[in-house]
């Protein structure tokens, strides 16, 4: 395995999006990631940058997010750098976060080689986590864009998968194989079909390639996307300048998912590789996962989160998550998710929880931002 940290590899974190599918825990002002999911005393973005700091160094991780969060991530991380702070006026999406970072991250350090990572993501197991990056960044280093597919256990509807195609000859990646395509979240035959056959990955959105690379596929499909994010990228290590810039160009950028402008193309012109990742992994997408999550996988369990919940169940089963104090007494309720905070309540069940956003773009569309 190789020497870490890795001496041409930098990581990124986008910490951005609400995460509307855990609303009403998760909100604008208290994003996903800045929650502890998981009981672990860490935040999620915390537990990201402890899983990335020791692959880059810690002086070589970058977080791109929201101004209005400035404050809370560089709370939770204390070691971030200053100039690896990179601030969004507002969302634009995946594509424009990560390339912007690349961009800026290509003109300090031509050649360098980027890896990208959810700030949101629970990942077990570490070392087999740092010895698949380790493979991706080879895969990197031979030309490749290349992506971390996780290995899956059940025929899940909750993710994106990835159809593999045959191994790769690359020095340092002996596990990379071609990426055919990429396939949207299934209904449950098809996704059963996919985990009996062996050929597809889940897809974790992690991607690691050499900046420049990166930024040359963004140019192949949005050449103004790239030409505003290059534009940025000039102007963003001069104070001076990288305000009236920003101003100027990022309300401009168009807002698409970097599945959609690198990872599909690439894979269409075969220059696309996945590393399988055979630790565990959730992006905890909503409630039901999180129940999952939090109950060891069982069931029967009902999970509980919240410092100081009191909780009365019999013969219940589900999640709640409380953050009023309130009593919650539930009775031969099985899968249930509730969800107990000072302003908003919400009750469904495992089944629906992929529901909630819709619940969220109700209340936006009827102008009740306050709880959001």
């Amino acid at each position: 395995m190789s020497a870490l940290p890795l001496q041409d590899f930098y990581c990124i974190i986008p910490a951005g999006g609400v995460g509307s599918r855990l609303w009403p825990l998760s909100r604008a002002d208290a994003p996903k990631f800045l929650h502890d999911l998981t009981g672990s005393g860490s935040t999620l973005l915390r537990a990201t940058w402890d899983r990335l700091a020791p692959l880059s160094g810690p002086q070589r991780v970058m977080v791109v997010t929201g101004r209005a969060h400035r404050a809370a991530v560089e709370g939770q991380i204390p070691a971030l750098a200053d100039r690896n702070v990179v601030l969004e006026s507002e969302p634009r999406d995946s594509t424009a976060a990560i390339g912007l970072a690349a961009a800026i991250l290509e003109r300090r350090e031509p050649g360098v080689i980027v890896g990208s990572f959810a700030a949101d993501h629970v990942i077990g197991n570490e070392p087999l986590f740092r010895a698949a990056v380790i493979e991706a960044v080879a895969s990197a280093r031979a030309g490749y864009i290349t992506t971390i597919g996780i290995s899956p256990t059940e025929p899940a509807v909750g993710f994106g998968y990835i159809h593999v195609g045959e191994p790769l000859e690359i020095a340092g990646a002996t596990s990379a194989r071609q990426v055919l395509s990429f396939v949207e979240k299934p209904n449950l035959k098809t996704a059963t079909k996919y985990l009996k056959s062996g050929d597809y990955l889940w897809n974790a959105s992690m991607f690691i390639a050499k900046a420049s690379v990166l930024l040359e596929e963004i140019g192949k499909s949005r050449p103004e996307l790239l030409a505003g994010l290059l534009e940025l990228a000039e102007a963003w290590d001069d104070p001076a300048t990288r305000g009236p810039v920003v101003d100027r160009v990022w309300p401009m950028l168009e807002k698409v998912a970097i599945d959609y402008s690198v990872a599909e193309p690439a894979a269409a012109a075969g220059k696309l590789s996945v590393v399988p990742g055979h630790f565990a992994w959730d992006d905890v997408g909503d409630f039901a996962s999180l129940a999952k999550l939090n109950s060891g996988g069982r069931a029967t369990d009902l999970a509980i989160l919240g410092e100081n919940a009191r909780v009365l169940s019999d013969a219940s089963s589900g999640i709640v998550v409380s953050q009023t104090g309130r009593v919650i007494s539930l009775i031969g309720i099985q899968n249930v998710v509730i969800v107990d905070t000072p302003d908003a309540l919400l009750v469904t069940t495992s089944e629906n929880a992929q529901r909630v956003k819709s619940v969220v773009e109700a209340l936006r569309l009827t102008g009740s931002t306050e709880v959001l």
